[in-house]
């Protein structure tokens, strides 16, 4: 991050602290966009566990993902949702078998591209869509892996077609398919939707995993699929520097994300969907950065949307 947006960070995020409450944006204007947060369901933990949590974080929007995720648990997530206000923006699944985000093991690993967990993947997300349905969330989420950049690769038609597969179950349940970014480049993100073509197929912009794969940067991204955006995953992180490991993800305002930036180019594109915090780290300091992210990223949103004309 260069010095002058470090500024920025830290002089948007102490006016907000030093000011009065930062206003409820749940039914204050239905055009500007709400503050979320990625909530994880452990299999140790209930539902009403985990939106009780996003709740006592001044959180009314959430992406929820289960690491079991069966349709017994749509009942006490309805009523978990109902007790603490909580809405769901989409409903995430990514299982079965291992997943290995580093650049040995991710293409073999991450998403519908392995074919030896393929079909698995494509029944967990069919689950998942079912279930987001039952939930009366408007859609599920995944990352497809690495998809090949060669559109003539075998793996790039036989992924097409497991896409295909997907999106249309989600399309009989009136729901779309949101595919995070980073492991692709955005032009193929942009190439996969288009080959896939049933008008339910979106993009999540993951603000950071653009930059940890070394794939480009979420800014100049909105040139190529920012009318597509339906869903974000706000986190910062840095390039890549071995060719095996990935780049590390950071708290909001210490990466390489420049956020006035993007918010700008989604505003330019009419982007009215959620804006939704994940922290991938645990303890203490990830509720730290969470809180500290919300105040800075509220504040963007209003000076971004809420700024007179």
């Amino acid at each position: 991050m260069n010095t002058l947006y470090r500024r920025q960070f830290l002089k948007l995020f102490g006016t907000a602290m030093t000011g009065t409450a930062l206003p409820s944006v749940a039914g204050a204007n239905e055009a500007v966009p709400r503050l979320g947060i990625v909530a994880k369901v452990a299999k140790d933990a209930t539902p009403e566990e985990t939106i009780k949590h996003v709740h006592n974080l001044g959180f009314s929007l959430c992406q929820i993902f289960f690491e079991d995720l069966s349709m017994d648990k749509v009942t006490p997530l309805l009523r978990a949702l109902k007790k603490y206000n909580v809405e769901l923006s989409a409903v995430s699944e990514h299982n079965p078998g291992p997943r290995i985000f580093d650049f040995d093991h991710g293409p073999s690993t991450i998403g519908i591209v392995p074919p030896v967990y393929r079909q698995q993947r494509i029944d967990a997300l069919k689950r998942a869509a079912d279930f987001a349905s039952a939930c009366h969330a408007p859609a599920i989420h995944t990352h497809l892996g690495f998809l090949p950049e060669d559109p003539n690769h075998p793996l790039y038609s036989s992924s097409i077609a497991s896409i295909k597969e997907i999106a249309g179950h989600c399309k009989s349940k009136g729901l779309s398919l949101l595919c995070e970014t980073g492991e692709e480049t955005p032009i193929t993100m942009l190439r996969m939707i288009q080959d896939v073509a049933s008008g339910n197929v979106f993009v999540n912009l993951d603000t950071a995993n653009l930059i940890l794969y070394g794939k480009g940067n979420p800014v100049d991204a909105m040139d190529v699929f920012g009318t597509l955006v339906r869903g974000t995953h706000m986190k910062d992180g840095l390039f890549p520097t071995d060719p095996h490991v990935l780049g590390e993800e950071v708290a909001i305002g210490k990466g390489k994300v420049d956020f006035p930036t993007l918010f700008r180019r989604l505003k330019e594109v009419n982007y009215r969907g959620p804006f939704t915090i994940e922290r991938e780290i645990s303890g203490p300091q990830q509720i730290a950065d969470i809180l500290q992210s919300k105040v800075y990223l509220q504040n963007l949103i209003d000076k971004t949307y809420r700024a007179k004309i």
